[in-house]
């Protein structure tokens, strides 16, 4: 080997994304004995959930939000913020000494010679026999074409960015969707003192107070209904169809709430007046200093350079997270992956279980420590 020249990394098993689902896979593989990575481009375990609004809190309950083998630290009944959420991630991975490479993005997945071939944004280069791809379902932050045509007085920002009232220009703002993020930052900027206008169709909601007792243990049963939701059944592949692109249903905000703020609603914002101004629907023209858009995110699979991964959609052409074309490839986190809960926290873990038994079906389960990549 020549001056300069480096020795790739070969490695049974890499997980792509070191978040809630990447980090439940690792100890997952971990518990079998397969030798395993996880990479993920943040300098910090949980700044995925740190990082975002600030007063988010959890409506999925404690039991059901926690990773195997480790309890989050607080009451049954109570719900994690996002930053309690970031901070137990990060103890997770050290109570488990899971193989976590931070700071490092996959540039590139490709196949080379019998194996997948994973390059960095460093350009440090993995071979794996086995992929996960766990990088979450909010990558890309998806806006209406017509918010470039937006009047630049007015402040642009997504949900996805957005930490808190700090955020937001002095004056009313415009949150546009309905569904649970777009009404936690309503709500927000209201009580912060702003003039908020909400605008897009109500998704419905949950009756139950989730943060009480009663609510608690009813969204339980709630929640083991869509989790029995899946693409088995003919009511779950027509539900799916129906949700894809589409809010869930309120959990913890009411309109109740939004009347007792003094939140104007207005249907779906369609485009902008001569002025730069958002319209809505019905015609109403929106005044305000601050655009926020709850209006989705999706994931960032752009790097993954193999044929046969993707169907028309552009989506992952996968059942329940295994790759149709592509063996030894698997995705986990999906929306409606296999469930209507897949991509929360209260559902990745049933389609992690599927995929490392079908991965490793005829691996040895008996536990050996993983040896971590140097750091």
């Amino acid at each position: 080997m020549s001056e300069g020249d480096t020795m790739d990394t070969r490695i049974d098993t890499i997980v792509v994304g070191g978040g809630a689902a990447g980090l439940g896979m690792g100890k997952r593989l971990q518990d079998r004995g397969i030798r395993f990575v996880i990479l993920d481009e943040r300098p910090r375990i949980g700044d995925t959930w740190r990082e975002r609004y600030r007063s988010l809190k959890l409506f999925t309950p404690r039991s059901l939000a926690e990773l195997p083998g480790l309890r989050l630290d607080m009451g049954y009944f109570d719900f994690p913020t996002g930053t309690q959420y970031g901070d137990y991630l990060q103890r997770y991975v050290e109570h488990f000494a899971l193989p976590v490479r931070l700071g490092t993005r996959v540039a590139s997945l490709t196949r080379a010679e019998g194996c997948f071939r994973l390059e960095t944004a460093a350009g440090e280069v993995f071979l794996a026999d086995h992929v996960v791809v766990a990088v979450g379902q909010h990558r890309r932050p998806v806006t209406p074409d017509f918010a470039k045509e937006v009047g630049h007085g007015i402040r642009q920002l997504h949900s996805v960015a957005y930490a808190g009232p700090g955020d937001l220009a002095a004056g009313p703002v415009l949150v546009v969707g309905a569904g649970n993020s777009g009404t936690d930052v309503a709500l927000e900027a209201a009580r912060a003192g702003h003039t908020v206008t909400l605008a897009g169709r109500h998704p419905g909601q949950v009756p139950p107070d989730i943060d009480t007792p009663l609510g608690n243990l009813l969204s339980r049963i709630f929640i083991r209904k869509l989790q029995r939701t899946t693409v088995d059944t003919p009511k779950g592949r027509a539900m799916r169809d129906q949700v894809r692109g589409h809010g869930v249903n309120l959990v913890r905000n009411k309109l109740k709430d939004l009347e007792r703020a003094g939140i104007t609603r207005v249907p779906r914002i369609t485009g902008t007046d001569a002025a730069g101004r958002p319209v809505a629907s019905d015609g109403t023209v929106v005044d305000c200093t601050t655009i926020v858009w709850c209006t989705g995110s999706v994931p960032d699979f752009g790097w993954i350079r193999i044929d046969g991964v993707f169907d028309a959609s552009g989506r992952p052409d996968e059942y329940r997270g295994l790759a149709r074309n592509v063996p030894d490839l698997a995705f986990l986190g999906l929306a409606f992956q296999y469930s209507i809960a897949s991509s929360t926290l209260m559902g990745m873990g049933v389609d992690a279980d599927y995929i490392v038994q079908r991965l490793f079906a005829a691996a040895s389960s008996e536990p050996v420590l993983s040896r971590a990549v140097a750091s």
